[in-house]
């Protein structure tokens, strides 16, 4: 199967490249509440175990801002 891909950017977050002709990176959003910080870390791990490459956290407001 050959699949077409439109030609992008690369960025890199830390050290994961993302775009250009690099492997589509694993990623994942946490659903937890971020101003839970024993559960976003939680799930955190969980989804790093299961081989997620990059994982994302909403920010929405002051609470979660402080806890990141």
């Amino acid at each position: 199967m050959n699949i077409s891909r439109k030609p992008s950017r690369v960025i890199c977050v830390g050290g994961l490249a993302i775009g250009g002709g690099h492997p589509i990176a694993v990623q994942s959003m946490c659903n937890t509440r971020t101003d839970d910080v024993a559960a976003t870390v939680a799930q955190i791990r969980r989804l790093e175990a299961a081989g997620c490459e990059l994982i994302r956290v909403a920010v929405p407001d002051q609470a979660s801002a402080k806890a990141i």
